[in-house]
């Protein structure tokens, strides 16, 4: 936890000694982990199959980096960087790894507690800090360190303010799904709400309109998902046996209390939802909505790719210049793409400008992968989406409402990102991806432990008990 506090306060790890410094530090961990199975003279290791498509896109990223000299010395590779795809193959290693290090440590019960906590509470400091900042920014990070270059859309320790949106976005339906489920209550519920709506405030005050789309969504996908009939009340304790006809007479007693007992918490939740949804539009109200509705209406894309101005800005002048030019990139490198990392490298040949233009990233995740890494890269990204719905299925039906609760959260905060990755890349910020990889190692774990508990429950209900 304290890794991603500092890959995300250091600028989200985009600086070369900041990527330094988290893949140094990960792989601490690992040795760590190594260690003390050494010690222990035990070393248990859980890889959960959402780690596969990573480990083969790691894989083509080697392809393509192997390079190979004529007779002549002119170098061959599949990348038309090399260097720049052996770096992005190293993070990605690095992400695996750091994967593995949460399934096996922060996906556990008693560590799942810290780990909620910690997201939640660091992710309402991160967006108080964001909003100070924005009232306060006097050029430099943090108020002392100057920019190499000043940020055109600087917020909070983020260079750009869509990236601390995707960070953010990701958090804030985790307390929204701890309230639904009715996993949290009373002061907590409060105070729970409290911070998803501080989040919520900060990502509208971003003016990231990504952010603000994914971040709807993202809650959305929550509330769909989240309210759950209770039915037969659900037992806690599992390790408890109680015979028949005692637990004829509790559903007897629950069947009637139920109804009643589910009316105030039913008002608490609602009454946190529009707390929330209460703090987001009176901040926006007493800040100023201007400076959101004149976002809504512009980008900073439009003045670089066309010359026009902000005003009157349409999708083509937004994005679609760069979307139209990536797709000349496919259709030319469709069988395994131009190279991972190397998309700066390979996009002068492909613009219709005159070459001088730089442009680091197609602003769409799905679109780069498969001018990446080509058809295996979009089949890899499938994969790995199937994987992260099907683990997500599994997850909600827990027990535990906490665990179901905390799977839902995560859930949505991934849904949130995959909806900020269609005109955005947050997936190629360290500190997002490496907090997206956790919500996925988390949800992937709770998963597993809850298809274990219902083929429990199914045994067990073989033998005509009633668990």
């Amino acid at each position: 936890m304290v890794v991603m506090a500092g890959a995300t306060l250091a600028f989200g790890a985009v600086e070369p000694w900041s990527l330094a410094t988290l893949g140094l530090s990960v792989v601490a961990l690992l040795v760590l982990w190594v260690i003390k199975g050494l010690v222990d003279r035990r070393l248990e290791i859980s890889a959960p199959s959402t780690g596969l498509p990573l480990a083969a896109l790691i894989l083509l990223g080697v392809l393509q980096g192997i390079t190979t000299t004529d007779s002549a010395g002119k170098r061959f590779s599949i990348s038309l960087d090399a260097e720049a795809t052996r770096l992005a193959t190293e993070v990605l290693l690095i992400l695996l790894i750091a994967f593995l290090l949460s399934a096996n440590f922060l996906a556990k019960v008693p560590a799942l507690t810290w780990l909620r906590n910690f997201l939640i509470f660091f992710g309402l400091a991160l967006s108080i800090f964001g909003l100070i900042q924005r009232f306060t920014w006097n050029g430099k990070y943090f108020w002392v360190i100057e920019p190499s270059a000043q940020p055109p859309t600087p917020f909070g320790p983020f260079v750009n303010h869509n990236h601390f949106a995707g960070y953010v976005e990701m958090i804030a339906p985790i307390p929204v799904a701890l309230i639904l489920r009715r996993a949290v209550r009373g002061e907590l519920a409060f105070m729970y709400g409290f911070a998803a709506a501080l989040m919520g405030l900060a990502v509208v005050m971003s003016l990231s309109r990504g952010g603000m789309i994914s971040l709807v969504a993202g809650l959305m996908f929550v509330v769909a998902f989240g309210f759950k009939r209770s039915g037969k009340r659900r037992i806690e304790d599992r390790g408890s046996r109680i015979d028949d006809r005692r637990r004829s007479i509790f559903d007897l007693r629950s069947s009637i209390l139920d109804p009643l007992s589910s009316i105030p918490l039913a008002a608490s939740r609602f009454v946190a939802i529009i707390v929330m949804l209460f703090t987001i539009g009176a901040g926006v109200w007493w800040i100023g909505a201007d400076s959101v509705i004149r976002r809504v209406e512009k980008s900073e894309l439009a003045p670089i790719s066309v010359g026009a101005s902000a005003r009157g800005e349409s999708f083509f002048q937004s994005r679609g210049w760069i979307w139209r030019d990536t797709a000349a990139m496919i259709r030319d490198r469709w069988a395994l793409g131009v190279g991972l990392g190397a998309y700066q490298t390979a996009y002068p040949i492909y613009s219709s400008h005159d070459g001088t233009l730089v442009v680091g990233q197609a602003h769409n995740d799905y679109l780069q992968i498969v001018a990446d890494a080509g058809i295996f890269g979009a089949v890899i990204a499938l994969w790995f989406i199937f994987l992260v719905a099907r683990d997500t299925l599994r997850a909600s039906r827990h027990g535990s409402r906490v665990m179901s609760g905390t799977a839902l959260g995560a859930a949505g905060g991934m849904f949130a990102l995959f909806v900020h990755s269609l005109f955005d890349f947050n997936f190629q910020i360290p500190s997002n991806a490496l907090l997206f990889l956790v919500l996925t190692a988390v949800v992937s774990q709770i998963a597993s432990a809850a298809t274990k508990e219902r083929y429990s429950t199914g045994s067990v209900s073989d033998m005509g008990i009633d668990r």
